[in-house]
């Protein structure tokens, strides 16, 4: 019988959620309250539309020639992925039996280390990993939980020597100082199975949603950061690490 799971929706030709051209699919449900959130309407994990696995694969590999010409594949994002692990370990399986990429996009708060946890990431080619903020305080204020799983999380994927991207999101009066950069940098410094940092700098996209669904966006008036600003980051955490630092 077919693992069903809960999407919000997917995105046939994406190309920021790893390499190349992807199909996304923005799974539904999300422990993590993030103030910059531009997904709002992914948290409640009874939304979204109920779907099979066989569903999703063949929609994706309506997209086929588009993703392996670029190098691309699919992501399984959110909302937050891993809170549907079984559904993403089959998607990400029937992916890989069509020689389709397969990349997971998680905020790495992993409730309970079980299995399955394991099978998500023996087929998974590729993990992009958010880390909101090495500061615990500052993490809990901006996301709303502890960073302490999200830690543990991505020692674990270095423990296995799983391929990974970092995200760190800039955002003005909580990521941006020099400090957090510091604290990032010395966090990941000999975790060599990191490829990449991506620097993502804080946006207002998401406010709206926000206003619509009828919450107050916690940071109106805040600004993105600017050049120089993202490129003092990007120099503190590249001298930490010998992965690519990019935004």
């Amino acid at each position: 019988m077919s693992v069903k799971g809960r999407i919000h929706s997917f995105e046939s030709c994406g190309t920021v959620d790893g390499p190349g051209i992807r199909f996304i699919v923005f799974m539904q449900g999300c422990l993590m309250r993030c103030q910059y959130c531009h997904n709002r309407d992914t948290w409640d994990l009874n939304e979204g539309k109920e779907i099979t696995v066989e569903e999703l694969i063949n929609e994706a590999k309506s997209y086929r020639f588009f993703m392996k010409s670029s190098g691309g594949g699919v992501t399984a994002s959110g909302g937050e992925a891993m809170m549907q692990p079984e559904f993403v370990r089959d998607f990400f399986r029937a992916a890989q039996a069509e020689g389709i990429h397969t990349c997971l996009d998680t905020n790495g708060y992993i409730r309970k280390h079980t299995d399955v946890i394991d099978e998500v990431l023996d087929v998974a080619d590729l993990v992009m990993l958010d880390l909101k903020q090495l500061d615990d305080s500052i993490h809990q204020n901006l996301v709303g939980v502890p960073n302490k799983r999200v830690l543990d999380f991505a020692r674990y994927l270095h423990q296995r020597g799983q391929k990974t991207w970092i995200r760190y999101v800039v955002v003005p009066g909580y990521t941006d100082d020099e400090r957090s950069a510091h604290l990032l940098g010395d966090f990941i410094k000999d975790m060599d199975n990191i490829e990449k940092v991506e620097l993502l700098p804080y946006h207002q996209l998401g406010e709206h949603k926000w206003e619509a669904m009828g919450f107050d966006y916690q940071l109106t008036g805040v600004k993105p950061p600017s050049k120089e600003v993202m490129e003092k980051v990007k120099e503190i955490i590249s001298s930490y690490t010998k992965a690519k630092v990019i935004y």
